[in-house]
């Protein structure tokens, strides 16, 4: 036994499929432990042989399901259950990790008032710390180290951080941002002067905190492994700059494909192992009976992730006495199968530079109101035109600023979604990079309005009424929107029009240019699209986005006809080409469907893919199904004949 004890576990940074468990102890559980048996978690680990589990020792509400010391545990406890879930797992080499709730926790607030963040009308959080008081080493801390030393987890899964994260107005807090900024009023709105001073402290509040209790806790255990959920995500666009071991988030439980698309390709870039989590089930927002998903919703999702190089959990609810659902387990054996079957193919796998879709965090962090959470609409032009790229079958990365410094020339075209910011020397280098051959487009008037010279625009003063009419193709698109009149210099090229009314008999100006700058071109539309497409996507404007970028960009290595459901990605691994294509068809995205068994299938498609050299084989995986090519143009040319959720083309020795 002690032999099977010392099993190695695989560390975070090697591993790939896990399984999560939590449920937010509360005063209700009072009998913890009563259904917990070591073959519950034999039984988890035989079936679905996963590199890791996540189980749950302290939620939101801050009452710990384990029989702490150091913490606040639950009412009643029958056995120890995380003792149970470490001894298990430990004996057949599957690491644990925690699932432990940090920012957030109501009864630390409730037991220490002075532990709290204090909001603009000076009343104490009723569920937020404070990251700038003592609960990161009065609370925190020690229970990672009880976690750690007792217990000897592999590490923890911080949850209720970035997204519990809002402006702190406690008098010493109040006090060094004056002393720090010389800032004598502080804002209390993001409308105020000064409001993107004051939340930019708070955020290296945060980000302190972090590389606090990050340090502290490898100075004591250095083989501990710590995420703090969604650090350096969408939530937080910026470079990672706390030790943290690996990166990770939970999706949306609704519209979770989306959320996944977004959530990925903001990962994937950032230089670290990573991973995205599933929600399991699904239910109305003031629903509290959740459907379990099916086996073919998760796979969808799963496909998301593993297409673009990462790892993949899933998230189950544990039963308030911290036992599972064992049925459910049955639905993530074929959830784990089909992502096993994908993972030589996929994990770990680079992206091949096709389109850059930038993300600005400057610009993000001075929009407010959130600091570290993107959930009043941000980022709704950035989604927009990701899914309208993705529906056009366009290989795309999200790039934030740090990612694109330095290596621009890396792609054949980058797009800036509407944002109103970029710092000065960002601005500078894009336009070095259209001069040099480089092509750029800007969607939205105000994204347009900060390189005006070089698009050879001139704006007018007047911003335009919301409402106008988008016509390319030989239709009309209502487009409510911003949108703003430009007259422009001889040479440059109008592409759309907008006008007034429905009808195109009325006076109209130009929706998009086109010039040229340098040995490159610059683009821009003169209407928000993005922010459009998001939430009223019409084909007009599909075709109007893709009439431009086509422009610009004109060979894609992947062209792809059939379908307009086919998200494309082209990595490279072990040397190799791959073509990721997933079906993204299905009611994934209406609100009224919770669960859903059967993704329509795809195809034909035919699929012209540039290599520039003959390759020796064309096969799709998983199944080593060899698929018959001609090469023409230095392009290889296929059919695939269905595409049900994910398949994978790997180009054997194509250069």
């Amino acid at each position: 036994m002690a032999a099977r004890r010392r099993r190695k576990r695989r560390r975070r940074s090697k591993s790939f499929l896990g399984v999560h468990f939590d449920f937010h102890a509360r005063d209700d559980c009072k009998h913890i432990g009563r259904n917990v048996t070591r073959e519950m978690v034999r039984n988890i680990i035989k079936r679905v042989r996963p590199d890791y589990i996540q189980c749950d020792c302290k939620g939101h509400p801050g009452l710990s399901s384990y029989p702490t010391k150091v913490g606040h545990p639950a009412p009643g406890f029958v056995r120890d259950p995380l003792k149970i879930w470490r001894g298990v797992t430990a004996a057949r080499g599957v690491a644990l990790y925690v699932h432990y709730s940090g920012v957030q926790d109501w009864e630390a607030v409730k037991r220490h008032p002075s532990w709290a963040r204090v909001g603009p009308n000076r009343r104490r959080d009723k569920k937020n710390t404070s990251v700038f008081g003592p609960y990161v080493d009065e609370l925190l801390l020690p229970q990672l180290k009880e976690l750690a030393d007792t217990y000897d987890v592999d590490g923890v899964w911080v949850d209720g951080e970035c997204g519990s994260l809002e402006p702190d107005y406690g008098k010493g807090v109040l006090e060094a941002f004056r002393r720090e900024t010389r800032i004598r009023t502080v804002p209390r709105k993001p409308t105020d002067k000064r409001w993107f001073a004051f939340a930019e402290f708070c955020r290296e509040g945060f980000r302190n905190y972090l590389r606090h209790y990050v340090d502290e806790m490898h100075a004591h255990r250095p083989d501990f492994q710590i995420a703090g959920n969604w650090a350096f995500s969408s939530f937080m666009p910026e470079p990672v700059s706390a030790n943290v071991d690996f990166l990770s988030g939970d999706c949306s439980p609704t519209d979770s494909v989306n959320s996944a698309r977004l959530a990925a390709r903001c990962f994937a870039s950032q230089g670290l192992p990573w991973d995205l989590m599933a929600w399991s089930f699904r239910s109305k927002p003031d629903e509290t009976c959740p459907s379990t998903k099916s086996v073919a919703q998760l796979q969808q999702e799963a496909a998301i992730v593993l297409a673009l190089g990462g790892g993949f959990q899933v998230y189950f609810r544990q039963k308030r006495d911290g036992s599972i659902h064992d049925w459910q387990m049955d639905v993530m054996v074929e959830v784990a199968t089909f992502c096993r079957e994908r993972q030589p193919f996929c994990h770990r796998a680079e992206p091949v530079p096709q389109v850059a879709l930038l993300y600005c965090g400057a610009a993000y962090y001075r929009m407010g109101p959130d600091l570290l959470r993107p959930w009043s609409g941000q980022l709704d032009p950035l989604k927009g035109i990701l899914k309208c790229l993705l529906g056009l079958h366009y290989s795309v990365e999200i790039a934030m600023e740090h990612h694109l410094a330095g290596r621009m020339d890396d792609y054949p075209i980058i797009i800036v979604p509407e944002w109103e910011y970029l710092p000065g020397e960002f601005k500078d280098e894009l336009l070095a990079y259209v001069q040099g051959g480089g092509n750029l487009l800007l969607i939205g008037p105000r994204a347009a309005a900060m390189f005006a010279k070089p698009l050879g625009a001139a704006f007018r003063r007047r911003a335009e009424t919301p409402d106008q009419w988008l016509q390319y193709g030989g239709n009309l698109a209502a487009m409510k929107t911003p949108s703003r009149r430009v007259s422009l210099t001889d040479g440059v090229q109008t592409v759309g029009r907008l006008f007034a009314e429905n009808d195109t008999g009325g006076p109209s100006w130009p929706a998009a240019s086109i010039a040229e700058y340098g040995e490159g071109k610059i683009a821009a539309t003169y209407l928000n699209l993005g922010e459009r497409f998001n939430y009223a996507s019409t084909s007009v404007a599909r075709d109007f986005l893709a009439a431009l970028v086509r422009q610009l960009f004109p060979t894609p290595i992947v062209h792809l006809e059939g379908s307009d459901t086919v998200d494309v990605t082209v990595t490279r691994i072990g040397g190799q080409l791959v073509v990721n294509l997933v079906n993204t068809a299905g009611p994934h995205a209406d609100p009224n469907v919770a669960v859903f068994d059967r993704v329509p299938p795809a195809g034909p498609l035919e699929i012209s893919i540039r290599t520039g050299k003959r390759p020796e084989r064309v096969i799709v995986q998983p199944g080593t199904l060899h698929l018959p090519f001609r090469f023409a143009d230095d392009a290889v040319k296929v059919t695939l004949p269905r595409l049900d959720i994910h398949e994978i083309i790997v180009l054997e020795d194509a250069s």
